[in-house]
């Protein structure tokens, strides 16, 4: 996330410096001209906001396809968990060739940019109350494990999130659960199975049930 933020930073910057090549652009010494594929029209964009009317010919529509392969959201209690399944065996060869450059051969993360995943409360104490410096890693700080998947499925690996099957899915979050001590290692992971596997800080985890107004803190 964090990497898409610097590139999305990164491309008016670069509009910016190639229209001051060309001797234009906002506040460098003239009026900006942008060639012909990016010339402004009106597409229904709200009257007088930024860049209204404006189309700037940078990407393209979503296939039906693509919007399906996204839509695939699994909630805490796992009842959209597709079918397949996976071991703790083989999401160990997927985690040490996908996962492990970013976040550590052990699951140990690389901070700043990428947490740890791997870290369990000893004695099943909870320390995050009186210490605000303790590591938030799946096995002391996740709250369900069917939302493991979800996050797993739509999100990584980092450089091209999504393209992992659901087998793949199944077998590297029963990695990532066996080398928290959640599962065995003998462990095979299906819908099933995930839906009844307990994650050890479920019970410190509450419903947000605010209502609003002055009384929220």
């Amino acid at each position: 996330m964090r990497a898409l933020r610097m590139m999305a930073a990164a491309v008016p910057v670069a509009l910016l410096a190639a229209g001051a090549a060309c001797g234009g652009g906002p506040g460098v010494g003239g009026d900006f001209n942008p060639p012909a594929r990016f010339e402004a029209r009106d597409e229904g964009a709200v009257p007088g906001g930024p860049g209204a009317g404006q189309r700037y010919g940078i990407g393209r529509a979503a296939t039906p396809a693509q919007v399906a392969a996204w839509d695939q959201d699994v909630g805490g209690l796992g009842a959209e968990l597709p079918a397949g399944r996976g071991t703790v065996a083989e999401g160990e060869a997927l985690y040490a060739a996908q996962c492990a450059q970013c976040h550590g051969v052990k699951g140990e993360g690389m901070e700043p940019a990428y947490p740890a995943l791997v870290s369990r409360s000893p004695n099943g104490t909870f320390a995050f109350a009186t210490d605000p410096k303790a590591v938030k890693a799946i096995g002391n700080y996740w709250s369900h494990a069917p939302s493991l998947f979800d996050y797993i499925k739509r999100a990584m690996p980092l450089t091209a999130p999504g393209s992992l099957t659901d087998d793949q899915v199944y077998a590297v979050t029963a990695y990532l659960l066996a080398v928290n001590t959640v599962i065995p290692r003998t462990a095979t992971l299906d819908a099933a199975a995930l839906r009844a596997v307990k994650m050890p800080a479920a019970d410190r985890f509450v419903p947000d049930d605010r209502k609003g107004g002055p009384e929220v803190k």
